[in-house]
């Protein structure tokens, strides 16, 4: 075959592909059951709204102020949007029960109906001079930039008929211009799914139309759906409440928009790919600064700047929410560290000049100082999200009592934009633990368990108390059913943890399961175990990962992104702190910020109203992360001048917690170990 032909061949397949994995992302179902059952809400959820309502700040409408800023028209036809067949694939109308100004029902949590009410501002919006938006009519929004010749389309919609639908909308408002060039800001499926509804493929084959999109994009829209496909659309059925009524016993919307369409998923692929920061581009007069933010929300993204319109445009990375580090319906895990520096470099980067912030979710922001002060808090949250959950688990701590320890921190819990309606806490910190460890938790009793529905009728019958499950356990022990045995008792240790019967017996069965284990790491972790269990913990000499050749190869940044990791959201509660930091061998210059229990640094800038300015060389930063000197000592000899307040670094480090490395993996860890006090110095 003519390699041209092979190339139009896979270039076919691949659109096939990813159009199947696209709409799998995206199904909904347009039915639900006809004999729905609902039920009150109960006291105990009354009190919950009650509670909530006290918490937090019902009375600041700003929100509500800024989401209608710049409303210029309202959706066509009550935002019903049909097919060529006159099927309906988008229906906004279901959700008019959520009036606006009206009091939450005690059946939906008021902090999520609030939320709703702010998502359902819909219509046509002016964002800026030359930028307009068309909000709710998808569960995304799609962006119109007027440039010199025409519009540039940003991010169009889930289907091909609903941006048909947002682009005549357009032109009804401001008359019809050609499309001179769409811009995809990441590879997920409500952000090109609709291109066809705004530009005729020839035009983009002939050079007409230019279509942009970050390195990796078409790999990545057809990748995260495909393999998995099938469960994650399962799953994205109930993630999105496509099962359920519209009402207030049952969908509200997605928080993230307020629903998916179900029209043509098309994919028109790029023409020009982004690789690099700062890659400029003029497009229809216009200059484009671009700037990476792969594997944030998701793993093919950036983020672009417009110079003539001081417009930053952060794609799905800084929205009105917490979003997921984890999504629900499956999905590679995100990483929460590169997204809150993404976010921090563009805070530094086009900080000073910005004055309109837009995305392809939620409503725009104007202003220097709001757009930085979100900008911020969204950096602090991704932060804290991947520091945190890293700390507790140096400690020795579980992914899910993690996830139960800790919460958003109270400088951040009272501003809207940070509260999981999208993601949530709990998950995403759960995320982070398996990001980096993987979802075994290292205790050989939780390596080979039984599945749900085999231990579930164990447990329903082994369940009576510590006495009768010891008893029932030894008989499945002298049965021969070890790995029932090392499940079962693992949860009387954690209950129990002085309980010796239940230790020894415990560390029997994984003394046989290591026996009769062919693999050596399965071996070696039972065998661990039952000593472990038998005599405690020997705190024999431990292998040191942090050894002078491993530091001495760590750049500053690695090395500040450790310290960050380190940092006790306890110890740090609301204190700020701000610290430059100048190595004078080797020239680098870093900005640091302590925020919301976040410690953030960026390299190459420096703060002005720093509280203090650190001097000091490169090696001498390696001889104190090898323990062959302090910081106190460095200074004390004039390896280290600090320029402003010298406490406020001591206060800094003294924020940094130690982790012992001999920490219980078969018995529970300590509490106190989330919370250590300070290390002598």
């Amino acid at each position: 075959m003519p390699l041209n032909k092979t190339k139009k061949s896979l270039s076919r397949q691949i659109l096939c592909t990813t159009m199947m994995a696209s709409i799998a992302w995206s199904m909904s179902f347009t039915t639900t059951t006809a004999n729905t059952i609902t039920k009150p809400a109960t006291r105990f959820t009354g009190q919950l709204y009650e509670e909530l309502l006290k918490q937090l700040p019902f009375a600041d409408n700003e929100a509500f102020e800024q989401a209608q800023a710049g409303f210029i028209a309202p959706l066509p036809d009550g935002g019903v949007v049909k097919n060529a067949n006159g099927d309906i694939v988008y229906d906004l109308s279901k959700f008019n029960f959520i009036m606006q100004g009206s009091i939450a029902p005690e059946t939906v949590n008021p902090s999520l109906w609030r939320q709703s009410q702010l998502i359902l501002l819909s219509g046509f919006f002016q964002v800026s001079e030359r930028i307009y938006q068309v909000r709710a009519a998808d569960l995304s929004n799609i962006t119109f930039i007027e440039g010199d010749e025409g519009i540039i389309v940003v991010d169009p919609l889930i289907s091909e008929e609903t941006a048909r639908y947002a682009l005549e909308l357009y032109y009804a408002q401001r008359g019809e211009k050609p499309v001179t060039a769409v811009i995809y800001t990441h590879s997920h499926v409500d952000h090109f799914g609709g291109v066809r509804g705004v530009v005729d493929e020839a035009d983009v084959t002939s050079g007409k139309v230019k279509i942009y999109a970050p390195e990796g994009f078409m790999e990545h829209a057809v990748s995260e759906n495909v393999m998995a496909g099938n469960a994650m659309s399962r799953r994205a059925s109930y993630m999105y409440g496509n099962l359920l009524p519209h009402s207030p016993e049952g969908q509200v919307g997605a928080g993230l928009g307020p629903t998916t369409s179900t029209g043509t998923v098309t994919l028109i692929p790029p023409t020009d790919i982004i690789k690099d920061n700062g890659e400029t581009h003029t497009i229809d007069g216009l200059t484009f600064d671009f700037w990476m933010a792969q594997d944030s929300e998701a793993p093919s993204e950036f983020f672009f700047y417009i110079e003539e319109l001081n417009a930053l445009c952060t794609a799905e990375d800084a929205t009105h929410t917490m979003h997921n580090t984890y999504s629900l319906r499956g999905a590679r895990l995100r990483d929460p560290l590169g997204w809150s520096k993404y976010i921090n470099e563009a805070i530094y980067k086009y900080g000073e000049d910005v004055q309109v912030l837009f995305a392809p979710h939620h409503w725009h922001l104007s202003g220097n100082g709001n757009i930085l002060g979100h900008l911020r808090n969204q950096r602090d949250l991704y932060r804290y999200i991947n520091d945190q959950p890293l700390r507790l688990a140096n400690h020795g701590f579980h992914m899910t009592e993690i996830a139960e320890m800790l919460d958003v921190p109270e400088t951040l819990q009272h501003d809207w934009s940070t509260r999981g309606y999208y993601g949530s806490f709990n998950h995403n910190a759960k995320s982070t633990y398996v990001r980096y460890l993987g979802w075994f938790n290292g205790n050989p009793a939780t390596l080979h368990e039984y599945p749900e529905r085999i231990s579930g009728p164990k447990y329903v019958e082994f369940m009576g108390g510590p006495a009768v499950l010891l008893q029932k356990a030894q008989e499945s022990f002298d049965e021969g059913d070890y790995r029932w045995v090392a499940e079962v008792l693992n949860h009387l240790v954690y209950a129990q943890p002085d309980n010796e019967d239940a230790a020894q017996l415990q560390a029997d069965a994984l003394e046989q399961l290591g026996y009769q284990a062919e693999s050596g790491p399965w071996r070696n972790f039972y065998l661990s175990g039952a000593q472990e269990l038998r005599t405690g913990i020997a705190e024999l000499p431990a292998p040191d990962t942090a050894s002078p050749d491993i530091i001495r190869s760590m750049d500053v940044d690695l090395l500040f992104d450790y310290a960050a990791m380190r940092l006790n959201n306890t110890k740090a509660g609301d204190q700020q702190i701000k610290l430059n930091w100048i190595f004078s061998d080797t020239d680098e210059r870093y900005a640091m910020e302590l925020q919301n229990a976040a410690l953030s640094h960026i390299e190459g800038y420096q703060i002005e109203n720093a509280d203090a300015t650190v001097t000091l060389e490169r090696s001498t930063l390696d001889n104190i992360m090898l323990g062959e000197q302090t910081f106190e000592d460095a200074i004390s000899s004039g390896a280290i001048t600090v320029d402003g307040e010298t406490s406020k670094l001591t206060d800094l480090l003294g924020m940094l917690d130690t982790f012992e490395f001999w920490f219980n993996i078969v018995r529970p860890v300590p509490l106190d170990k989330a919370n250590p006090a300070p290390p002598n110095r």
